[in-house]
């Protein structure tokens, strides 16, 4: 998929507010979604659904169906499930137990909205009336539903080829960790608390859509999915139906949001491409939001029993945390490794000598969990920074003063946790500096003082985060985490690059974009950037973990480097000049003392092809790949300040300021690290104050729409104050560090710490997630009735 910008050229690119070069096809309409291609001859997939969270099929009547107008094709379980292979899981953990994941249902059902039989029609309106005539028989069983039940041996059994619901215990870290016993031993106080991150719906703004069409000619696979991981997936399919891998074809062409979402391989991809081969002809599925909501994947999800041991000066000995996680009836990509990033980032930017998590995934009868916008990160933050509030509570200290009591500090870095990383930069202190007074800290403690004697209730919220992104070197992640770029220059100097990265909102097409202008000194028209299709791609990872232009991206400036160096060599040839006498500045390519001596960037790649100067032991042509393996993930940080204020009345919280201060290492862009930040901080408001699936003890969804499911509205926002520290990281040459998920990391236990500091006066501690003012205003009256 080609990208071009209209952008008009800077003296440098790198580290200015340029535009999105994507926002105008964007804006006006202009871009392809799944869901816009239309092939001729397309079918149309509907799939019929479950109705219950647990049930044995009896039986499946697709008789009426088939002979429905329109119909092509109908087709259950017990019909493909020799054909096509299990959805995959990649994560591996010791005793992992793994059910296998058909694409569709044969036996059994675990989770409202698993599909059960695939209609093929003319046209999405056959297809759903044909859906209304399958007659499924069901044997419906007790349901798993809340997590901890789940645990006890009486609990219905998600899998019963299983002893139990337990898909895996893992106690974190294997290694070293500290003297957690010694820790606990020696401390002062314990501060001790239950905190429970809920579930979320990510909610992409585009459902996912899948397309696929067969060439019979070359036995091939074309299949356009929205997806985060189109190299990825290709893999997969080809395993799921025992295809060569080499004959199947993945574009990833505009999408519209993923959030970690569409960080998967679904039932749904291999399916639709088997039909394209099976049927001869295109077929095409696009989601439901209600189908989006029930059959892809959901987050957060965990359950944690955390304590704290610290000394009477606020110093933290140990923190010690057993985590249940909610792992939904099914594995797919990443399930189960998502609450080990928890335990990774327990110490937060905190020096805690001690640390031990105790893991605990369980089975129940509901959609997976996965990778959901920080993935595991948001959930140790708050864990982290809920219990910084709690200790402060506990000892009377102000809750700034505890932070600073603990930073890890600026002279430390690399700092090695206990929970076995190594912190690659940081200044915490600054950007709590820096927060605190664009927030004006002291006059809000002032005023909130002022209020509540007047009856009115004003909270401030901090969290101090640190996050691990850049994901990262091969030998952590699951499927390699290297990232791949090419960089082709035609013979008229214009730039084309391709990513194995896949951005999807985030801005890459633009930040690549300027580091290419950057280093070669080209204008920004003269660049295209392709990403997206593997058939125009080299193999590449994909896009998650904050990791695109801090991996992808200096694979990218790799490529740029290699182009530098062989167009100097050149140069040189065509000045009649050494190599190391050529200065570049920009497109100019001068002899040292000699500027009058100098050619373009333009006219040297027109003589890498014409060939008429060729270097020694060089080759005609200016183009480079790249693979960039880094050695580590990056750690960026931050503060956010959270000011509310709570109506004692009704319990309605008014969020009046949000103040932000986030470092990302080197910046490329301003505008697109605000947008990624602004984006982060409204969904973890969304899962702060309103968010949150609802199953019913049967397991059956009670916010399966959107009317139901509440997500942040533009008006229930306010104004982001943004502003960063600049602190380089020395895992990859441009310094840069990721930012996609700092804001959705950063900003919920700031608001939960702001709303508990709001109710102080009634003896509240702590309010679980979502405060509903429903929730709030029993808190209230039940700490009124107290007093």
């Amino acid at each position: 998929m080609a990208r071009t910008t209209t952008e008009k050229p800077k003296a440098t690119a790198m580290g200015s507010r340029m535009k999105r070069a994507e926002d105008p096809r964007l804006i006006t309409g202009s871009s392809t979604y799944v869901d816009d291609i239309k092939l001729a001859g397309m079918l149309y997939v509907t799939f019929v659904r479950s109705v219950h969270a647990n049930a044995n099929i009896v039986s499946v009547n697709t008789e009426a169906a088939k002979a429905s107008a329109g119909v092509m094709e109908v087709l259950t379980g017990k019909d493909v499930s020799h054909l096509i292979g299990s959805v995959p899981c990649a994560a591996a953990i010791p005793g992992l137990k793994f059910p296998k994941q058909p694409v569709l249902a044969v036996d059994a059902v675990r989770f409202v909205g698993e599909p059960v039989v695939a209609i093929v029609a003319s046209d999405r309106y056959a297809g759903r009336d044909a859906a209304d005539l399958v007659e499924i028989e069901y044997e419906p069983l007790p349901a798993a539903v809340d997590v901890e039940a789940a645990m006890k041996p009486d609990s219905p059994k998600v899998h019963p080829q299983f002893e139990n619901n337990i898909a895996f215990t893992f106690p974190f870290p294997q290694k070293g960790g500290g003297d957690i016993e010694k820790a606990f031993a020696g401390a002062h106080k314990i501060v001790t608390q239950r905190l429970v991150n809920q579930r979320l719906a990510p909610i992409a703004m585009e459902c996912r859509a899948v397309a696929a069409q067969y060439n019979a000619g070359e036995e091939s696979i074309t299949l356009w999915s929205s997806t985060q991981i189109p190299h990825l997936m290709r893999t997969q399919v080809a395993i799921m139906l025992g295809v060569p891998e080499n004959r199947v074809r993945v574009i990833a062409p505009e999408v519209g949001g993923g959030f970690g979402s569409k960080l998967n391989v679904y039932r749904e991809e291999a399916l639709l491409a088997y039909l394209a081969r099976k049927l001869g002809r295109p077929v095409k599925w696009a989601e439901t939001r209600r189908e989006n909501i029930v059959g892809t994947i959901q987050g957060r999800a965990q359950v944690n029993e955390v304590e704290v041991a610290v000394k009477k000066d606020g110093t933290v000995l140990g923190l010690r945390c057993k985590l249940i996680a909610d792992l939904g009836a099914y594995h797919q990509l990443l399930t189960p490794a998502i609450p080990t990033l928890t335990g990774l980032m327990l110490s937060g930017p905190y020096k805690i000598p001690a640390v031990r998590m105790d893991l605990v995934g369980v089975f129940t009868n509901k959609t997976a969990t996965d990778a959901y916008r920080g993935a595991g990160r948001p959930e140790a933050t708050y864990v982290v920074e809920r219990m910084m509030d709690r200790v402060a509570q506990e000892l009377g200290m102000d809750p700034v003063a505890v932070r600073r009591k603990n930073f890890v500090k600026p002279k430390e870095f690399p700092y090695a946790t206990a929970t076995g990383l190594s912190y690659d930069s940081g200044n915490y202190q600054k950007a709590l500096d820096q927060a605190l007074e664009n927030a004006g800290y002291e006059k809000l403690r002032k005023e909130q003082a002022r209020l509540r004697k007047q009856g009115r209730y004003l909270g401030i919220g901090l969290s101090s985060y640190v996050e691990i992104c850049a994901l990262g070197p091969s030998s952590a992640m699951p499927a390699g985490g290297w990232e791949s770029a090419t960089v082709r220059i035609a013979p008229t100097g214009k730039v084309t690059i391709l990513s194995g990265a896949s951005p999807h909102g985030q801005g890459e097409e633009t930040s690549f974009m300027q580091i290419a202008c950057d280093r070669l000194g080209v204008s920004p028209a003269d660049v295209v950037v392709v990403h997206g299709d593997t058939a125009l791609v080299q193999y590449g990872i994909g896009t998650f973990g904050s990791r695109a232009t801090a991996v992808g991206g200096t694979a990218v400036w790799m490529c740029l480097e290699q182009i530098r160096e062989k167009a100097k060599k050149f140069a040189a040839a065509m000045l009649k000049a050494r190599p190391e006498q050529i200065v570049v500045k920009g497109a100019i390519y001068s002899v040292k003392g000699k500027p009058k001596a100098q050619t373009t960037f333009q006219n040297i790649a027109l003589a890498t092809y014409t060939a008429k100067i060729l270097p020694k032991g060089e080759t005609p042509g200016l183009e480079a790949t790249a693979f960039f393996e880094p050695t580590n993930f990056t750690f960026p940080f931050g503060t956010h300040v959270a000011v509310v204020e709570v109506d004692g009345e009704t319990g309605e919280i008014q969020c009046r300021r949000y103040v932000a201060v986030d470092d990302c290492g080197k910046v490329i862009n301003p505008l697109l690290v605000d947008g990624q930040v602004q984006g982060g901080i409204a969904q973890a408001m969304g899962q702060a104050l309103w968010e949150e699936v609802v199953y019913d003890e049967n397991g059956q969804i009670l916010t399966g729409s959107l009317m139901d499911y509440a997500i942040p509205r533009a008006a229930y926002l306010p104004r982001f104050e943004t502003s960063r520290t600049e602190t380089p990281t020395n895992v990859n040459p441009m310094g840069v560090k990721g930012v996609g998920e700092a804001g959705t990391i950063g900003c919920t236990p700031a608001i939960v710490n702001a709303v508990v500091d709001a109710l102080s006066p009634f003896g509240v501690k702590h309010i679980e997630m979502p405060l509903r003012p429903e929730k709030v205003w029993r808190v209230i009256h039940q700490g009124r009735a107290i007093a």
